[in-house]
Order: structure tokens, then C-alpha cells, then sequence
């Protein structure tokens, strides 16, 4: 890159090498002079990026930074030398020393050019190559100590050496045959190449004018031996050869295919062109899908987003892959149930004789239901509620959904969230994917034809992330009824209104739930049935489907309430009644098998058959452990699976070093209730009548049976409470008792939750009388008064009101 104002000579290879302190003769308007370098110790320093001055070369630099161009015109107006180092990383402003290569090359500015943006480009003339030495300032500008740099020079007959000829013959070669393979690099440059006979001007002119890296380039100018810098040259340009050779051939390649995509293009045009002749174009009617989209109830936008893709698939080749792509996305759009609603059937007594029908219990869900059918019925429009229905597995979740449907005369779709971990799934793919659809939300509003179904997202606690997205960020549009008046999917590119749909999600635990998502439902937990609901239920719903699905009659097998009961009690461990219904199906199939053989068998099956039918009982019946011993106390414990009875075991044992041994597969909450329980009760050691010492000679032993089942929670704190004051005073628990409460450390009790569950399962085992705290006397209010029958509750605030009840005077025998 010259200035065309300057004439450039350069010195002989022998005047270079003879060790003269002169540099490149430079004539300007036919006028030599001569620069000496003999004198410079210290240089002021310009910091460039991206440049790479080399000695004898001439470059055209533009400066921004305010210091720089201060410096640059002081030099200049000086006619002095400047230091010119190149930044090692580009992207920093205000570089310090070491931020800079070490090594540069001194400059002299032959001219300034101003620029319209307030920059200037200065016209820089490398002279000799230096190292940086003792930085004497850092501001207002870099101001260091250099050290000039001599390049080795082979002798003369090195240089007449056929080896060292054909190095600098093939630079001179690769050098023009990128030149001319570039189209980048002025064709001017050849011509100059093979015309330099200078050795170092060849190799510095190279390296400024070709596209090397700049760390490459810095590298040739830090070599000092001339030959090592030759090859480490033809190193680069071998590559930089290489990779052109590459361009060259990716261009060929998608030259040729553009050929071949416009000959494909011209032969469709004039089949085309042939078949519109002989009338048998195959093409679809544009016009008949654009009378459907006429008969479609959507918004304004709408119609111009269908209008707009319905162009565009009039503009495609029928025989283009993006024909059909086109016609499958119109063909979506069209059947898409644009503000189309079923009609909701207002019959609220009719409604609820079909949730009734279809399922037991469950009041609080059909309350809500009933509840959203009057307003809706009332006002006419409103937006639909999004219900999730939590609870166990198995108490009808799911099958809650069709029959909420059914009521309301409406249509019923459903989709499994379980495993989902693709964002795509729920708002669909982008349309430039090859085999795009839509999400499943839209998928599963197609297959309703309505705009207003019932719409069950079953385990929407079980959605899982990962790098592909998380669907339940995408669900929390779907999900609140602010959003999804436009939900958007990636697929229709176009907003659908589901603010009519019923929503309903199910879900075991929703612990797992997203907090964010959670905040949008209206969460009704589905607590588990007791046993009387599940012989209900095993009776008026199971027994004749199941006889039906065996093709038996209902007079082939009579299933008597205590005979169902047996199977709950000891064939059966769930909250639920899908196992239930397997052991039903179990006696069906082997009496299909008695009636199909003719064989005799009573229909009318009893308790002691039950083994015949089923084999032998696989769950034993939660027993009272009685009151004989002292430390032995019954507590209330809810699991997944219902309520049972827990007894509380307690013994003392001799000991020089007495603890506290906590077994039974313990959990950290239920391990701190019994410390809880301990330090209240070594605290009333006086009120207890408990002899002190007993603390210091005594290991104290916690044991819940049962020891392979994990156990946690608060609720056990004031039954290992009064287990523990019993074992110590020796004194009996009071009979056919059971408890349930967290205890405080100054022995207050706290409510626990599932007391229904606890209710039923203490009623089971003949409990007569059950302790709980007083502000749990709301939730025994909401149970039917069937299930408390032959129950007293005695209701407490304080652990000295516990142990009052609870302890009898009566000591223990054993």
C-alpha cells in the first residue's frame, strides 16, 4: 500500500548487511535524505491494533484515540522518530506497557490526513525494528527506553546458495499466485513482488500487504535471522494458499448446485406450463379454502395472517417441498375451532346427579364445579378457572376430568405431562423446521373441534427441564387466565384464545410443582377414601364393572359389604382403589373360569373363600397394643397410603454413660420431637414425681416398630412425650387411648395435619378416646359425623393437660 506521492528505493543487500547505522534511503521530490538512528535511546510510544509495521514499509494509519492524535501531530510538526508497538488484545482503549508486544519498530510520520469524524490517518514509514526497555512514564503517553534491533544477515555466498534461492523463488511464487487466486489483494502487487530483489523488503512487504494473523505477523518481526523469518513466511503463505484452494472449491461446488437448482426450476416451470395446457393441473383450489376461511369466526388479525399464508402457497410450485409444508400449515389454520363453543348445559341438579354417579366423595371438588356452573349460568360469560387436583395416586384425578366434561356438556381432551421436558412440546416448532408441528395444546384443541373443552394436564407435577427448555415456563401462559386470551404457538405464528378452557391439573405432590405455576391454580386436594368410602365405591362402581368387562351377570358373583371390607383390610395398602379393583378383577376372572366350566361354586362369595380366590392375606389390621405396659403409647401417623396407628416403645437401661437411643428408621424431624420430648420431660422432673438421678444412671430407648418403613414428622412429639413421663414414673396409659400433636419446648401443642385419615385408622383399631391439640377442632368439624361415631376427642393446649388425661394413677406391673 504506497502513497502515490513517494519513490521508493532501498538499499543493496550488502549496504544492509554491512552494519551502517543508515536505513532505507527515502526520496521525496527527487530529494534523498539520510536518518540516523544512532542517538535514539528513548522513543514515545503509538500503541496500535491491528497493525503490524515493518521496517521499509509504508503505511497509511487511522488514529481516534485523543492522545494518540495528540502525539502523532506533535511528532510530526517535531519531524521526529516515534515508537510504534502493536496491542495484544485489540479490544482494550487505554493500553498500558504490558498490554503491548515488547518488541516494535521505530516510524517517522511523513504526513497527517484530517477525516470528516475529527480522526486523522497518518502516513507511517517504518525504519528499524526495536526491543522496549525501561518504561520511564506511562502517562499522558507511553514513554520508554528502546534498544534497536540488528537483523542476522546470511554472507554473501548463503545467499547465492540454490537452497536458499529456491526459499526466496518460492515466496516470490506463492506470494502472486494468491495475489491473483484472492481477488482481494490489488493484481498491482504481483508485478511488485516479482520486481524486489531485496530479500528483507520482500519478506516485510509481504507481511504487511497479505491478511495474515496478527500475532504471525508480530512473530516475523520479532525473528532476527533473516532466514529463519523466510521460512517461517513460506509456513504462512502454504497455508494462507491452502485455505483460499478451499474457498475456491466450496465457491465451485455451490456455483455448480446453483446451476443445477435453476435448470430444476426452469423444467418445473415448463411442466407446469404443459400441464395447465392439457388441464390437468393438480394444483389445490386457492379459491375453496379461501371461502372456508370466509366462514370462520376470527378476529380481524387473524384473517390477515390466513390471507397473507394463503398468497404465499399461491405463489409456491405445486411440486416445491414447501408446497405441502404451506398446505398442511393452511389446512391447520382452517380446522382450528375459531371462537366455536359447545353449549354449556346449565342443568345444575342433572350435573351433579353425574358427578355423583361417577364418583364418591370428592365434595369439595364437585362443590367447585357446581359453584363456577351457577356464575357462568348467571352471567354468561367468564373466564374459566384453573383447578388442579392433588392427592394420591389412584383417588380419581384423572377420570374426575371426563365427568366434570360430561356434566357440563362439554368436550373432553386430555394430555400426559408426564416426562415432558421439550418447551417445543407445549408451543410447538417453528415451520422451518423439516416435519413441524404445532404444541400439544393446540394439537389437542384440533382434535376437540371446540374452543371450550374440558382440558385435563394430567401430572403436571412430574414436568421435567432440560437443555431443550422448560415446559412449565411455557405452561405459565397457558395457565393464567390474563395470558391466554393470546396464547401463541411457534407453529401457527398466529395468538389462539383459550381463556374459555376448562383447565384441570393433576398431580401427586405438589411440592414438585414450580412456585411460579403453582401461584396460577387453584389447588383442591383429593384426600385418600377411608374404608367405608372404598367399600362404597367397591359396591356401587367397581363390582359391576368388573363383572361386565368379564362377561359375567351380576346374580354369577354377590360381594357383601364385610366380605369387601376384608379385602380392603388385608389385600389391599393404597389411598386409592386401583388395587382394590385388580383383586376384584382377581375373584371375577376365576369365577368366569367356575360359570365358563359349569362348574358349582357359591355366588354369594364369604370371608373364610377369600383365600381360595385370592391366596392368603398379604397386609395384617393395625391392633391396639394395649396399656399392660408402661412407655408403651399409641400415636396417629398419615402416609401416602392413608392413616395407621403408631406405637410409641420406650425402655430404660443401666448405664455409667446414659444417652438417648432413637430406632426405627427415624427421620430429623421425628429424631428432634423425641429430644423435644425428653428436655420437657427431664424439665418437670419435680411435677412428674421423677426421681433426677435417674437421667445420670439410666439409658433412655425410643423405638417405633416397623423399623424398615422410614417415619418423619412432628405429629409423634407428645406421644413420645407421654411415653417417655410413663416409662419413668411407671405409671399405666390410660386404655383404648391414641394421640396426635407436635410439642414446643416449653410444651405447648401444635396442630398436625390428615387428621381424617388419623380418625379413621384409630376407629379401625377400636380407639376409643383420641388426644389432639384444640385448634384441630375445625378440621373434626368438616368430617360427617358417620365417621366420629364411638369417638371422644379430647381437645388440649398444654403437654401437662396430655399427661394429666393420659397417665393413670395405676402403676404398671411390668
Amino acid at each position: 500500500m504506497r502513497d502515490s506521492n513517494f519513490d521508493i528505493k532501498f538499499l543493496s543487500v550488502e549496504q544492509v548487511a554491512s552494519g551502517g547505522d543508515l536505513v532505507p534511503v527515502m526520496q521525496i521530490g527527487g530529494q534523498a535524505h539520510e536518518v540516523k538512528l544512532d542517538e535514539v535511546t528513548a522513543l514515545s510510544v503509538l500503541p496500535l491494533r491491528n497493525v503490524v509495521l515493518m521496517p521499509g514499509a509504508i503505511l497509511p494509519v487511522t488514529v481516534t484515540r485523543k492522545k494518540s492524535i495528540k502525539l502523532a501531530r506533535e511528532t510530526y510538526e517535531a519531524e521526529g522518530l516515534i515508537g510504534v508497538c502493536t496491542q495484544i488484545d485489540k479490544d482494550v482503549d487505554d493500553p498500558t506497557s504490558k498490554q503491548l508486544y515488547q518488541k516494535g519498530t521505530v516510524g517517522f510520520i511523513h504526513r497527517i490526513i484530517e477525516m470528516p469524524d475529527n480522526s486523522i490517518t497518518i502516513v507511517l514509514e517504518g525504519k528499524k525494528r526495536f526491543a522496549m526497555g525501561e518504561v520511564l512514564r506511562e502517562q499522558p503517553v507511553l514513554f520508554a527506553r528502546v534498544h534497536l534491533l540488528d537483523d542476522i544477515f546470511p554472507d554473501a555466498d548463503k545467499l547465492k546458495d540454490r537452497e536458499v534461492q529456491a526459499l526466496f523463488s518460492s515466496i516470490i511464487d506463492l506470494s502472486v499466485n494468491i495475489v491473483n487466486s484472492s481477488g482481494i489483494i490489488p493484481a498491482e502487487a504481483a508485478f511488485t513482488i516479482r520486481n524486489i530483489e531485496n530479500p528483507l523488503f520482500l519478506i516485510n512487504y509481504v507481511a504487511v500487504n497479505f491478511g495474515f494473523e496478527v500475532a504471525d505477523k508480530q512473530h516475523l518481526l520479532e525473528m532476527d535471522d533473516l532466514l529463519e523469518r523466510a521460512y517461517q513466511l513460506l509456513a504462512l503463505l502454504k497455508k494462507e494458499s491452502e485455505l483460499i484452494d478451499i474457498k475456491i472449491d466450496i465457491q465451485k461446488k455451490a456455483h455448480e448446485e446453483m446451476n443445477r437448482q435453476q435448470r430444476e426450476y426452469f423444467l418445473h416451470q415448463q411442466m407446469r406450463t404443459i400441464q395447465k395446457e392439457l388441464e390437468e393441473d393438480d394444483a389445490v383450489d386457492v379459491e375453496s379454502l379461501r371461502e372456508r376461511g370466509k366462514k370462520k369466526k376470527w378476529d380481524e388479525q387473524t384473517a390477515k395472517i390466513f390471507e397473507r399464508e394463503l398468497k404465499k402457497l399461491k405463489r409456491d410450485n405445486p411440486h416445491s417441498p414447501d408446497y405441502s409444508t404451506q398446505l398442511n400449515y393452511i389446512e391447520t389454520f382452517l380446522n382450528l375451532p375459531w371462537n366455536e363453543f359447545t353449549k354449556d348445559s346449565f342443568n345444575l341438579k342433572k350435573a351433579k346427579r353425574q358427578l355423583d354417579k361417577d364418583h364418591y366423595g370428592m365434595d369439595k371438588v364437585k362443590e367447585r364445579i357446581l359453584e363456577h356452573l351457577a356464575v357462568l349460568k348467571l352471567k354468561g360469560d367468564m373466564k374459566s378457572p384453573i383447578i388442579c387436583l392433588h392427592g394420591p395416586p389412584g383417588v380419581g384425578k384423572t377420570s374426575l376430568g371426563k365427568s366434570i366434561a360430561v356434566a357440563l356438556g362439554r368436550k373432553y381432551v386430555r394430555v400426559s405431562l408426564g416426562g415432558l421436558h421439550d418447551e417445543a412440546e407445549i408451543r410447538g416448532h417453528r415451520r422451518t423446521y423439516i416435519g413441524a408441528l404445532p404444541g400439544r395444546i393446540i394439537q389437542n384443541i384440533l382434535k376437540a373441534e371446540s374452543a371450550n373443552p374440558v382440558f385435563v394436564l394430567d401430572e403436571i407435577d412430574k414436568v421435567s427441564a432440560d437443555y431443550k427448555g422448560d415446559p412449565a415456563s411455557a405452561l405459565l401462559e397457558v395457565l393464567d387466565p390474563e395470558q391466554n386470551t393470546s396464547f401463541h404457538d411457534n407453529y401457527l405464528d398466529a395468538d389462539f384464545d383459550l381463556s374459555k378452557v376448562l383447565f384441570i391439573a393433576t398431580a401427586n405432590n405438589p411440592n414438585t410443582i414450580p412456585r411460579p405455576l403453582l401461584d396460577r391454580m387453584e389447588m383442591i386436594e383429593v384426600s385418600g377414601y377411608t374404608q367405608e368410602e372404598k367399600n362404597e365405591i367397591a359396591r356401587s362402581h367397581l363390582l359391576q364393572k368388573d363383572i361386565d368387562n368379564h362377561g359375567l351377570r351380576s346374580d354369577h358373583l354377590i360381594l357383601e359389604k364385610p366380605v369387601v371390607q376384608k379385602i380392603i383390610g388385608d389385600y389391599t395398602r393404597e389411598s386409592g382403589v386401583r388395587q382394590l379393583s385388580r383383586e376384584i378383577a382377581k375373584i371375577c376372572r376365576k369365577v368366569a373360569r367356575k360359570v365358563a366350566e359349569n362348574a358349582d361354586y357359591n355366588a354369594v362369595i364369604q370371608s373364610e373363600e377369600l383365600v381360595e380366590y385370592l391366596g392368603v392375606p398379604r397386609f395384617l389390621s393395625d391392633q391396639y397394643a394395649g396399656n399392660d405396659y408402661a412407655g408403651v403409647v399409641t400415636g396417629l401417623a398419615w402416609t401416602q397410603l392413608g392413616g395407621e396407628i403408631l406405637t410409641i416403645e420406650t425402655s430404660l437401661s443401666p448405664s455409667k454413660t446414659p444417652k438417648l437411643n432413637l430406632t426405627g428408621s427415624l427421620g430429623d424431624v421425628m429424631k428432634e420431637s423425641a429430644m423435644l420430648a425428653l428436655e420437657y420431660v427431664r424439665s418437670h422432673a419435680d411435677t412428674l414425681q421423677i426421681d433426677p438421678k435417674i437421667f445420670e444412671e439410666f439409658n433412655i430407648h425410643i423405638h417405633v416398630p416397623e423399623g424398615a418403613i422410614p417415619k418423619d414428622g412432628p405429629s409423634a412429639g407428645i406421644t413420645m412425650t407421654t411415653a417417655l413421663a410413663s416409662i419413668l414414673t411407671k405409671r399405666k396409659v390410660r386404655k383404648n387411648l391414641a394421640m396426635t400433636g407436635e410439642i414446643t419446648l416449653r410444651g405447648k401443642v401444635l396442630p398436625v395435619g390428615g387428621i381424617k385419615e388419623k380418625i379413621l385408622a384409630a376407629k379401625r383399631a377400636g380407639i376409643t378416646d383420641i388426644v389432639l391439640c384444640a385448634d384441630n377442632r375445625k378440621d373434626i368439624d368438616e368430617i360427617k359425623p358417620v365417621y366420629l361415631k364411638g369417638i371422644n376427642f379430647h381437645y388440649i393446649t398444654d403437654m401437662q393437660e396430655v399427661l394429666d388425661f393420659a397417665l393413670l394413677k395405676a402403676k404398671a406391673e411390668k
